[in-house]
Order: C-alpha cells, then sequence, then structure tokens
C-alpha cells in the first residue's frame, strides 16, 4: 500500500517536499500511525500546529457541529461566530483589534501592509518609500515577499523581482537595528522571539524590551510573528508577552492543526488604516474557523496546557 500511495504522489503532486518515507493515516495525542499500522510518537507537531495534539476531542465536536450548521459565508455578510471569535482574541491577547486570515504567512503579509499603510497615514513617509526591517535569517513563510527576506538559496533563486524595500538586518543586534531606526521612511521591524527554522535561536534576555524601547524612541511599528512561538508554546500564552508588541501574529495552533486559522493582534491607532476595501480574504474569518479557534483558545486554560509546557519545558 505504502508503495502504491507514494507513486501516486510522485506522480501528480509538484515535487515542492521531500518527505521522509512514513505515510501517516491516523492521529491522536501525540501519538500517529503509518499506513501499515505502525504507531509513532509525534515529536514535529506539524511545526507547532498540532499543540493540542491530534484530534483533539472537544475540537473534533466542535468541527462537526459547526461543519453541520454553517462553514463559510462571504464577508459582504456578518455570520454569528466572527463577533465571537474577536472578543475571545482580543481579550485573551490584550488588544482592541483582530483581522482574521487563514494563514501564518498570510498574517504576515497583512502586517505588511498595515505597517506600510500606517507609515503613510500616521509616520508621514513619503509615498512608496516605505521600510519594514526583518531579522536575518528569520522564516514566516514562502510568498515573494517572504523569500524577499530569507537567505535560503532555495526560497528566492528565480524568483526574482522581489518586494522592494524589505531590509534584513542581523538579529540580535540592538546597535545595527538602532542606526536603521533612525531612517525616518523605516516604518516596521517584523521579527521573531526565538527563530524557529533558523535553529532555535533565543536572543539576549533583554533583546524584546529593548526593541520595545527602540520603536517607542524612533515611532516604529513593533511586529513579532507568534506563529510558532505563541498559543502557549514557550510556557507563556505568547513568547513576547512581558512587553506589547504593536502587531502580534498567531497561527499555526490557533486553530488546534484543524484547519488553516491566523490573526494580526493590534489596538485602534494601528488597525484603524485598514477600512473597506483595503484588505480581505474569502476564508478569512469564515464560522467553522473561528469556532474551532475559540475553543482551541479555551483549551490553553481550561487543559492548563501552558502551565504544562511550562513545567515539561523546565
Amino acid at each position: 500500500m505504502l508503495k502504491k500511495l507514494l507513486s501516486l504522489e510522485s506522480k501528480y503532486l509538484a515535487n515542492n517536499y521531500k518527505s521522509l518515507p512514513v505515510m501517516l493515516s491516523k492521529g491522536l495525542g501525540v501519538e500517529v500511525w503509518d499506513v501499515e499500522g505502525k504507531k509513532y510518537m509525534d515529536f514535529l507537531s506539524s511545526y507547532s500546529a498540532n499543540n493540542h495534539g491530534h484530534c483533539h476531542p472537544v475540537l473534533v465536536e466542535t468541527m462537526q457541529k459547526q461543519a453541520s450548521q454553517l462553514t463559510l459565508t462571504s464577508r459582504a455578510f456578518h455570520n454569528n461566530m466572527l463577533g465571537k471569535f474577536g472578543e475571545t482574541i482580543t481579550k485573551k491577547f490584550g488588544y482592541e483589534k483582530v483581522l482574521p486570515m487563514n494563514t501564518g504567512v498570510e498574517a504576515g503579509e497583512t502586517a505588511v501592509k498595515i505597517a506600510r499603510k500606517w507609515g503613510y497615514e500616521k509616520k508621514n513617509i513619503d509615498p512608496n518609500r516605505a521600510i519594514v526591517l526583518f531579522a536575518e535569517n528569520n522564516f514566516w513563510g514562502r510568498t515573494i515577499s517572504a523569500s524577499a527576506t530569507q537567505k535560503d538559496f532555495d526560497a528566492y533563486n528565480n524568483f526574482g523581482p522581489f518586494t522592494p524595500n524589505l531590509w534584513v538586518l542581523p538579529y540580535n543586534n540592538l546597535k545595527v537595528l538602532e542606526e536603521n531606526f533612525k531612517n525616518p521612511s523605516v516604518c516596521a521591524y517584523f521579527f521573531e522571539p526565538i527563530q524557529g527554522e533558523a535553529g532555535v535561536i533565543i536572543p539576549d534576555s533583554n533583546y524584546i524590551l529593548k526593541v520595545r524601547e527602540l520603536c517607542d524612541k524612533y515611532n516604529v511599528l513593533m511586529i513579532v510573528d507568534e506563529v510558532q512561538t505563541g498559543m502557549g508554546r514557550t510556557g507563556k500564552l505568547f513568547c513576547s508577552e512581558l512587553v506589547k508588541p504593536d502587531i502580534l501574529l498567531l497561527g499555526k495552533a490557533l486553530s488546534g492543526g484543524m484547519m488553516p486559522v491566523s490573526a494580526v493582534l493590534a489596538d485602534n491607532k494601528v488597525m484603524d488604516v485598514i477600512t473597506p476595501g483595503t484588505h480581505g480574504s474569502t476564508f478569512g474569518g469564515n464560522p467553522l474557523g473561528c469556532a474551532i479557534a475559540i475553543d482551541a483558545i479555551n483549551l490553553l486554560k481550561d487543559e492548563k496546557m501552558i502551565d504544562n509546557s511550562m513545567k515539561m519545558g523546565a
């Protein structure tokens, strides 16, 4: 069976992944089974998307119930789950507004758009001159903009030209960061509080606090990518919670691994640059995703997942 199924993938799928020769067909909690019935313990957790474990019974029940009622409506209409999701996530993470999307990279692209528009309308940057700074060795996806900020040869080779004015700086280097902040066209600094794909790189203990201070000093938005570190992964609700980013990005475990759900969180002074027609998504804020995300957020507290993360991490 394995050989036959692998041949189907080889024949019909684009060759953009080099997967291990293991084909999974079932998952429950921390365990997964392959098509031949062999059981494994999943230490990858879909790059943290399965923080709640595979097929968490509460999330499965929520998905089944909501899927039988309403899964998708155009944002030309309201849906009865969107406001509930907005209230749950903004109160939990301490922000005034949320812009729901689907994937982590969509959240990142959204943050870049918000930051640029904020730069023009609130910081009075000259038209088409806004600069967003990124940390070296980042990883936030594989779109053209994301590829423009990465050093991985496969990510950028033969894909140019790239989105302009996305500058890459050394991670964990406050001196270089401040020098760039002096440029009046800089509108935001986009970084991970712990770099994941780069090899789990943890910055100096005062780095995030100092970044916050520099952002305040130079009127630069602090965008923190918590798509991988958020939702209790580091023993905290989100890794940078000791200071408040201007824009917080969430994804992956926001749906407990059930479906694509991501979010961009900000207060009104930043988010109010987004007005009807300036941004959108067919599936962003769909009732199925909202219902699942609400329970995924609540489960962190109900099942003491963040406390357990801190305990097991120690």
